[in-house]
């Protein structure tokens, strides 16, 4: 199973970088997508990738990424929504006027998946979702406050939107599974990399910058295992679509990721904040 076209966002460091190597290694079609112009650059130069530079904290870039790649590419054989992190301590909006924990983690990247759904479809894609295992320790959705207006902590919001994000897995399987798109949601794993840097927790500036994470955290390499064995193996037999998984095996979630209204709900309001933006 080689050559496919698999695009991964948040490419340009940690383990979307570290799965691009190994996919593109293994004979796929992998495609960088990153914030930083460089950083992306360097990692598609390396491997003979194309790249594309977008931030999601501007949803028109998103809009402008999805239609590149529908321009480029007749087939898109796995999307790994995978870039994200956690932001800094005081609640921030977006120039789109949501809260950039929300927007980034979460309605980014099911904006760019449902731009992609026609294409995703007709090539019988996967789409694969890193979440954390901060959806559980962390995450409690509040469906009339997804923004934060209410409550704010950077730990809440990244934990809700991590949480979101198998929430979109569980919608979007149901609402696609029988067209013929298989999804998953996963935690790589506590990983020695920067998508804290942003952060505005002392705690977790300190501990994943300084060289305790390589005495506590896997490497990015590790940490992109489960989105490589996602990516190349059979869905429906190696995993099932639908699902959150750590280490390979189907893992428990936060309660919430088991409410199919909830999941319901946050689609529909996650369609109609797209619609304002456009």
């Amino acid at each position: 199973m080689t050559g496919r076209t698999i695009v991964i966002t948040g490419a340009s460091d940690g383990i979307g970088a570290a799965a691009a190597r190994r996919l593109s290694r293994a004979g796929e079609s992998v495609v960088v997508v990153g914030r930083s112009p460089q950083k992306t650059a360097a990692v598609a130069a390396e491997l003979g990738a194309d790249h594309f530079v977008a931030d999601f904290a501007d949803l028109a870039q998103v809009r402008a990424l999805a239609a590149e790649l529908l321009a480029r590419y007749p087939t898109i054989d796995v999307l790994a929504n995978n870039a994200g992190g956690i932001m800094a301590r005081e609640r921030q909006l977006t120039v789109d006027g949501h809260e950039l924990t929300f927007q980034v983690n979460h309605l980014a990247p099911f904006l760019l998946t449902t731009l992609l759904l026609d294409r995703l479809v007709e090539s019988q894609a996967r789409v694969l979702n890193t979440s954390s295992i901060g959806n559980k320790l962390l995450g409690k959705v509040d469906i009339d406050d997804l923004d934060a207006e209410r409550t704010f902590r950077a730990s809440k919001a990244y934990g809700d939107a991590k949480l979101e994000n198998i929430l979109f897995t569980r919608e979007l399987h149901r609402r696609y599974h029988e067209r013929g798109i298989s999804t998953a949601a996963f935690h790589p794993g506590a990983v020695a990399s920067s998508f804290s840097s942003g952060s505005g927790s002392p705690v977790m500036r300190v501990f994943y910058g300084s060289a305790l994470k390589h005495v506590f955290l896997i490497s990015p390499d590790k940490g992109a295992d489960q989105l490589v064995w996602l990516a190349t193996s059979k869905p429906g037999s190696d995993w099932q679509s639908g699902q959150y998984y750590v280490k390979r095996k189907i893992g428990s979630a936060n309660k919430q990721a088991d409410d199919a209204d909830l999941a319901r709900q946050l689609w529909e309001r996650s369609e109609a904040m797209i619609t304002e933006a456009a």
